[in-house]
């Protein structure tokens, strides 16, 4: 297991994507964790993450230095290592000139952390540099604007690196991850679906005993494995309820009830919830408000629901990685919160039953691989993702019938030409968003002033960044004349060329 300490950096969930491509287990904790904490994880090795602090600032981020003497090999990145240099005696100070961007990595000395990389470009990203190493430290690597690129006390173990390992601009990046790991560290390559799906279920069985539990199936990916994995743990003590909030796909009820007929050896509830739902959104227009609202209803329907089965204890979800991180400061550490998500920002401080979450170290690829190790079909295993809370932050303002109906409509059309184009496959997710304007168009020699909607698609590995879909002109035009002809109300499409960051996927 390698610990990762959060020091506020935008890049600390690459990091731990590189440990977990090399089948080492990670955890992200803040900088306020206790020794006695991060000793009892047992970490076979601890990455210092970067962050946008300087560390002369009177709040930036710290934790106890007493970390460099625990004999646990170290990794500082960035202000990891400015942190780490500081603590130990060196000196970091404001460069003349801050470097942002590739430079140009210069081996000075053979380390265990550059064995088998070549001197090539990396990615810079600071405005502080270090001045003066603590004793015991060596230069092993140097660029032209950062004498000091790169620095090691190798007795100790313990590293430093002023530049990003973890980003695809640094091309030795991955060997240096894996020197790190395995050779400094001592990792064994024991992080696999296999292995983890039977913890999963050992822990599961552990926490429920002979209690039952009930499960939100909404159909997507998340749901649908915590479902298979839960049940095969603790069998027919899991009962699926799904609820119709009237926030769903065209016919996405029905196409539920089909596959989990297949899929599914568990109990099915279908819960009609569409009246409760779209009554408390009325009017609400701030999409926190909506997540929020949705979210309540949903554990309240829950628990109505829950009520009618004997011995219900634990709720289970399919919250998965991101979706803590985007709702959550990266465990309490310095990194923003983004959204809050259906899982996470929606539940009340009390609820009646306990939370069963065994997805939430896993990024959405992993769950798919889990998905494959539990037996899933392809068809449910590579589903695009769709929101928790459903259309509802498809459509920017107020939520009712009459926009919803149309925002279907407009869906229906765009997976057509999608699968029908063969990118279904090729993309992370695709999506229609009703705007809340409406523009002047012609139809028929007639004036128009309908409804304008958003195309959003995007290609991603694990959501944590992505890249809008370069997709053919013809495509697009396909799509757009599909919308503007089929579905009545809609004068005119728009594609969002926007990638994350800056942009989210979802709009809201």
């Amino acid at each position: 297991m390698i610990l990762i300490i959060d020091f506020g950096s935008q890049y600390n969930q690459l990091i731990a994507r590189r440990v977990r491509e090399n089948h080492v287990y990670c955890r992200i904790e803040p900088p306020q964790i206790t020794l006695d904490e991060a000793t009892a994880m047992k970490p076979e090795g601890i990455i210092l993450s970067g962050g946008p602090s300087s560390i002369y600032e009177a709040k930036s981020p710290q934790m106890d230095r007493a970390i460099f003497d625990l004999g646990i090999p170290v990794l500082g990145i960035c202000y990891g290592m400015q942190f780490m240099m500081h603590a130990l005696g060196g000196d970091v100070k404001k460069s003349e000139k801050s470097e942002y961007g590739h430079a140009r990595l210069a081996i000075e000395k053979k380390s265990p952390l550059f064995a088998g990389v070549k001197e090539e470009t990396c990615w810079m990203s600071h405005g502080d540099s270090i001045e003066k190493l603590p004793q015991g430290f060596v230069v092993i690597g140097s660029t032209e604007n950062t004498p000091i690129a790169a620095a090691a006390n190798m007795e100790k173990k313990l590293y430093g690196l002023q530049f990003h390992p973890e980003v695809d601009h640094t091309p030795g990046g991955p060997e240096i991850m894996k020197n790190f790991l395995f050779d400094i560290c001592g990792c064994q390559t024991s992080w696999t679906m296999k292995s983890f799906a039977k913890e999963a279920m050992e822990k599961i069985q552990a926490d429920v005993g002979d209690k039952h539990v009930i499960l939100g199936l909404s159909g997507g990916v998340d749901s649908s494995v915590t479902a298979s994995l839960v049940h095969q743990a603790i069998g027919d003590q899991l009962t699926c309820i799904f609820i119709d909030n009237g926030l769903l796909r065209e016919n996405e009820a029905q196409e539920v009830k089909k596959t989990f007929a297949d899929h599914a050896a568990s109990n099915i509830r279908f819960v009609d919830a569409k009246e409760a739902f779209l009554s408390k959104l009325a009017g609400v227009v701030d999409p926190e408000e909506k997540r929020k609202i949705i979210g309540r209803v949903f554990v309240e329907t829950f628990d109505a629901e829950a009520k009618k089965i004997k011995g219900v204890k634990f709720l289970a979800q399919g919250t998965i990685y991101p979706d803590i991180i985007e709702s959550k400061s990266a465990h309490g550490g310095p990194s923003s919160v983004i959204k809050s998500h259906h899982n996470v920002g929606g539940l009340p401080e009390k609820m009646d039953l306990e939370l069963i979450e065994p997805l939430t170290p896993l990024f959405k690829d992993e769950v798919r691989e889990l998905g494959v190790e539990l037996g899933l079909s392809d068809e449910l295993i590579w589903r695009h993702p769709f929101p928790g809370p459903g259309l509802a932050i498809r459509i920017m303002g107020d939520v009712n019938e009459k926009r919803l109906s149309l925002l279907r409509k407009i869906d229906v059309v765009l997976l057509d030409e999608i699968h029908k184009s063969g990118y279904g496959r090729k993309l992370w997710q695709v999506f229609a968003v009703l705007l809340p304007i409406k523009t002047v168009g012609v139809m028929g020699d007639k004036r128009t002033y309908d409804n304008v909607t958003a195309i959003r698609a995007v290609t991603s590995k694990d959501a944590m960044t992505a890249d809008w879909a370069k997709l053919p002109h013809e495509l697009l035009g396909n799509i757009s004349n599909r919308i503007i002809n089929e579905v009545d109300g809609v004068n005119r499409v728009v594609y969002d060329i926007s990638s994350k960051p800056p942009s989210t996927i979802e709009w809201e």
